[in-house]
């Protein structure tokens, strides 16, 4: 197995470059904040981001933690990877990094200055400095489990969606590769608790009712806006159908899987509860509330 290295300072944008990186040298696999990534896909490992402090971390990152080094381990025996990219923040770590798994020292060095302009690498600290942001190169879909409620941008992603985009089919840059890297706050973040805004849950509840019109209007909706356990309401008027039941299952499910996609937020439930009825369609909207 052939190993790289591939250093930077923090923040200077390596785990955004990394995805296009391997893609263009033909790297089969990533080592990047205590997480094997094989092929795209997040294997084995934990993620460092996860991490409640910047002291458990770093050792998340630097695999000090015996089964976590262990699992990642068996993990690299499994796949065998052809080559191997580790990722660092100097030489010294990327060398640490391998010894701890049980590998030789990286036969070729790669640094960010190599694949960046100041300006990127400047554009990259912004983003990490002053928004908290941290990138991981494998798609959302991979880590909305561990990370519920830390991912960054969910209105946008809500917008792309609401749009009639594909989530994650966005269109490929030919020299930054394909969108298959996630942006998240870690739990260490100085910006503290991550919360969402109420007027994105009324987005997504607007949007989740629109194909229902014919037999309900929203009347009012709250949420308790936490990032764990998140418990949502929601009133509607209804019309005065056999189908109004079920037609109220069928949003309150949608609801629940917009908001659990476009936030990655834990939901402890979406309820839906049936205000009034109307006898008809033009009573109904008649009476719809802003």
């Amino acid at each position: 197995m052939k190993i790289v290295s591939f250093t930077g300072k923090s923040g200077t944008g390596k785990s955004y470059q990394a995805t296009a990186l391997a893609q263009r040298r033909g790297f089969d696999a990533i080592i990047d904040d205590g997480l094997l990534i094989y092929k795209g896909q997040i294997v084995a490992g934990t993620s460092a981001k996860k991490c409640a402090s910047k002291a458990a971390a770093m050792r998340t990152a630097l695999f000090n933690y015996e089964d976590h080094r262990n699992e990642v381990k068996s993990a690299l025996v499994r796949y065998h990877p052809e080559t191997l990219m580790i990722i660092g923040t100097s030489d010294r770590m990327t060398n640490i990094i391998a010894e701890q798994l049980g590998l030789h020292e990286p036969e070729e060095r790669i640094y960010i200055e190599d694949v960046t302009t100041e300006e990127e690498r400047a554009e990259a600290a912004h983003h990490r400095n002053d928004e908290g942001q941290h990138v991981i190169p494998a798609p959302v879909g991979q880590l909305r489990r561990d990370f519920a409620g830390y991912f960054m941008n969910p209105l946008k992603f809500f917008r792309d969606r609401a749009l009639g985009n594909a989530v994650g089919k966005q269109e490929k840059d030919e020299e930054n590769g394909p969108e298959d890297r996630t942006v998240v706050r870690p739990q260490f973040s100085y910006f503290g608790t991550f919360t969402i805004n109420e007027h994105v849950i009324r987005d997504i509840i607007r949007i989740a009712s629109a194909k229902y019109e014919d037999t309900l209007v929203v009347a009012d909706r709250m949420s308790n806006g936490k990032a764990q356990n998140m418990s949502v309401t929601i009133d509607v008027r209804a019309l005065k159908d056999p189908r109004t039941v079920d037609e109220c299952v069928k949003f309150q499910k949608d609801v629940y899987d917009a908001i659990a996609e476009m936030t990655a937020f834990t939901i402890e439930s979406v309820n839906v509860r049936i205000r009034d009825l109307a006898e008809s369609a033009e009573e109904l909207h008649s009476k719809k509330l802003h």
